[in-house]
């Protein structure tokens, strides 16, 4: 990756200079008004061709993204849903199986010692 953009700075920096030199070649004192509008053809084709680089890097970053979305963020998705139904299920398990039940032991423990303090066998 690294090279890649090396080597489009490289290759940019030559086009540059090209572009450059092509410039001073048509700017010389006797240069008509036809070679100055040839220079303005050249800068707008150059600026139209990294236009459309930077339009091509953008599609390929584009379908990278797309790509990131597809395969690792939906199953990542896909897999917290099964969690949570996982938990919601095990959460409604143990209210059934063991916090009523020990709701219901307390309740009846509550009354039996209500009743005992009635009765005065046991005192508070």
């Amino acid at each position: 990756m690294r090279t890649v953009v090396i080597a489009a700075v490289a290759a940019a920096i030559v086009i540059l200079a090209g572009l450059g030199v092509a410039v001073y070649a048509l700017m010389q004192p006797s240069a008509p008004t036809d070679r100055i509008r040839d220079v303005f053809i050249i800068v707008v084709a150059f600026e139209t061709l990294v236009i459309g680089v930077a339009l091509i890097v953008l599609l390929v970053q584009l379908a990278s993204l797309i790509n990131l979305l597809q395969n690792e963020v939906r199953p990542i998705l896909q897999a917290t849903s099964e969690t949570v139904n996982t938990l919601r299920g095990t959460a409604d398990f143990l209210g059934e199986s063991v916090v009523e039940p020990v709701i219901k032991l307390n309740s009846y423990l509550a009354s039996i010692q209500r009743v005992l303090e009635l009765m005065g066998i046991k005192r508070k």
